[in-house]
């Protein structure tokens, strides 16, 4: 009797290792297979960041600020005064030479003078950005360029929104990497240090999408791009 309790337990630990065995095959085999699934049909890349075509704002003339009327995050539409100069020694006629107005239509992401400030022509007091201007600039391996082109469907993630994600297409492959134009790198020995280079892809959001306001300019982004299509 007791030789055959003894027998079953370990005919029982066989058992249970051989379903650890199992058990840990199959998860082996599901990262293997969800690594090559990945690999083959998305370029995927968690350097990347929010970006916006920016205008400028600047006066037409020299002279102190007197009124600035807009703040980081107002919307402003295009001519609206959004802030106001001396004259200095200029007739009244040419008022509106002293008077700053919106180029476009936009965003206003960054102040960059305050009342009281001497400005002249080629100062910026402003930068706009269309809100419907917004895209993704992805730095992506130059081994993996070769399998991007335009119009590829794009999953986007965005850090300032946790696990919502958005869409998007590739617009286009940048033809110079970050580093192209950097001297070469070399080790203390003399040796060239070679390393894989970045090359900026753009991103451009589908339209579908109600981007207004939406993003802030340098957020943190990721990206899946579909380079084989089921």
């Amino acid at each position: 009797m007791k030789f055959d309790i003894i027998s079953v337990i370990r005919e029982n630990r066989k058992k249970m290792i051989l379903g650890v065995l199992i058990a840990a095959a199959v998860i082996v085999v599901s990262l293997i297979s969800h690594y090559v699934y990945e690999h083959i049909y998305y370029v995927s890349t968690d350097d990347a960041k929010v970006t916006a075509d920016l205008i400028n704002v600047s006066p037409q003339i020299r002279g102190k600020l007197l009124e600035f009327d807009g703040d980081e995050g107002d919307t402003v539409v295009k001519d609206e005064i959004i802030a106001r100069q001396d004259m200095g020694n200029l007739p009244d006629s040419n008022v509106d030479q002293s008077l700053i107005r919106a180029p476009i239509d936009g965003l206003i992401v960054k102040k960059q003078a305050n009342v009281g400030d001497n400005l002249s022509p080629d100062k910026t007091i402003a930068l706009l950005a269309d809100p419907n201007s917004y895209y993704i600039i992805a730095n992506v391996d130059e081994t993996e360029t070769r399998r991007l082109q335009y119009g590829q469907k794009v999953d986007v993630s965005i850090d300032e929104y946790g696990s919502k994600k958005f869409t998007g297409k590739v617009q286009s492959v940048g033809q110079m990497s970050q580093d192209a134009l950097k001297p070469n790198s070399y080790s203390k020995d003399g040796k060239y240090k070679k390393t894989v280079q970045k090359v900026p892809v753009k991103i451009k959001f589908d339209s579908s999408s109600n981007l207004k306001g939406k993003f802030t300019i340098g957020d943190n982004a990721s990206v899946k791009i579909r380079v084989v299509n089921k």
